[in-house]
């Protein structure tokens, strides 16, 4: 348990003690795990107090065991030890108690935590009496004259008394201390107990909103002076420039004018040209993409729902598109001096390869190709020797990579799911050497 879970046991029990409620009190400070001797005296006296002496002995012992010099506890174990008529041992501690006063009339527990006084005069009665029950009335009135001398003040009159008693070998009442007599936790580390607000509620200085009172973190919400009875209807939204369209396909760009882009972005078409392909902004950023990898969204609230396809158990290779890719559009100028014809659409007896390097690309290869096509054709994308990449994928129940090769080809292509396949690739450095 910790210290500030002690501390706050400690001040719950004496809260209890000093409500009458000893019953509560005593049951939480015996739950309290790491006691110490000030929380050990405090259970030997609601035990001395109900009347229990063997545990008020028990938890006397405690104390003492943990704080030797405790002159109050040494006081309280000889009452103890009265009242179950062991004499001797009570003697013993009454003599223990005004040992540890070490010459002094008195010691004041204030600065420990308990309002109480231990006057010197007090243990020499208390020790006094016990000669007399022993028998030694000439010890005892020798105790209650050297009470007479340290005596510091005069309400302390019960002194003369039990002199007058002894004289008379009578007995004279034990002096005890009261039952609310507790030590307390320090109130410095009680008050940290207590959660504090160092920076308190922020107010509002000034606001461009008549009695605004919001001190939250949130921005600024507009203030409608006239409220319409019925929601407005949503419009198409044109907060942004351009118009919104879907993208269908990934395009990776190959000049620094082009922007890339994936299946799902929404982008905002600025201009389309009559080459095919759009300017367009995404994530405040603006580039050209082929307009025929676009679709024209429509976002009301009446817009379409797009049906998903059931995810695939490979959560890397995404679902097939929803209508055939078209080609890239062919700049003007490439357009007049190539004499090549145009290119046909997209052939779906390919397979899209995607490969993790230090950046991931995507190829077309034809299913059944060879390791060094495969390999020819990645170096030429990567535009790096064929000679210093290596190749490697997963295969179906394997949790690791496997290099692949010519032998591999076969369980490779087997590997294709819905015209997708995904390789990882590593490069070794090339030490070129020249000769002196």
């Amino acid at each position: 348990m910790s210290f500030v879970n002690t501390l706050r046991q400690w001040d719950e029990a004496v809260a209890y003690v000093e409500k009458k409620d000893t019953v509560s009190a005593l049951k939480i400070f015996l739950d309290i795990e790491e006691k110490t001797s000030k929380i050990n005296f405090n259970i030997g006296c609601l035990q001395l107090n109900n009347n229990n002496l063997d545990a008020a002995e028990k938890a006397f012992d405690r104390s003492i065991g943990k704080d030797q010099h405790l002159a109050v506890a040494f006081f309280q174990r000889g009452i103890t030890f009265y009242k179950k008529e062991r004499f001797e041992e009570s003697l013993m501690d009454f003599q223990k108690a005004f040992k540890e006063l070490r010459g002094n009339h008195l010691i004041d527990y204030k600065p420990l935590g308990m309002m109480y006084k231990l006057h010197a005069c007090e243990v020499l009665h208390n020790t006094g009496l016990v000669y007399a029950q022993m028998g030694k009335w000439e010890n005892a009135q020798e105790k209650l004259l050297t009470a007479l001398k340290l005596r510091t003040e005069s309400k302390f009159g019960h002194v003369d008394k039990a002199l007058e008693s002894i004289l008379k070998q009578k007995l004279f009442p034990l002096v005890v201390i009261r039952p609310e007599v507790m030590f307390k936790p320090n109130k410095h580390y009680v008050a940290e107990l207590e959660k504090k607000d160092y920076l308190g509620k922020a107010k509002v200085i000034s606001s461009v909103v008549p009695a605004d009172n919001f001190s939250g973190f949130a921005p600024l919400q507009p203030q409608v002076d006239d409220v319409p009875v019925k929601p407005k209807q949503p419009e198409v939204l044109r907060a942004l420039e351009g118009e919104p369209h879907t993208v269908l396909y990934e395009f990776i760009p190959e000049t620094k004018e082009e922007l890339a882009v994936l299946p799902g972005n929404i982008v905002f078409v600025l201009q389309r040209g009559t080459d095919n392909w759009a300017s367009v902004i995404f994530n405040e950023r603006r580039g050209l993409v082929p307009y025929n990898f676009l679709e024209p969204l429509d976002i009301t609230v009446a817009s379409k729902m797009v049906q998903v396809a059931p995810s695939n158990d490979n959560e890397d290779i995404p679902a097939p598109p929803r209508r055939v890719a078209p080609n890239k559009p062919v700049d003007k100028a490439v357009q007049k001096t190539t004499t090549r014809e145009p290119k046909a659409a997209a052939d779906f007896s390919k397979c899209i390869v995607k490969v993790h390097f230090l950046f991931t690309i995507s190829v077309c290869i034809a299913p059944g190709q060879p390791y060094k096509t495969v390999l020819n054709i990645i170096s030429t994308k990567l535009k790096r020797p064929a000679s210093t990449l290596t190749l490697s994928y997963f295969k179906p129940g394997s949790t690791e990579k496997v290099t692949v090769d010519e032998s591999e080809m076969e369980v490779l292509w087997s590997c294709v799911s819905n015209n997708r396949l995904t390789l990882w690739c590593s490069a070794t450095e090339v030490l070129l050497f020249k000769s002196s």
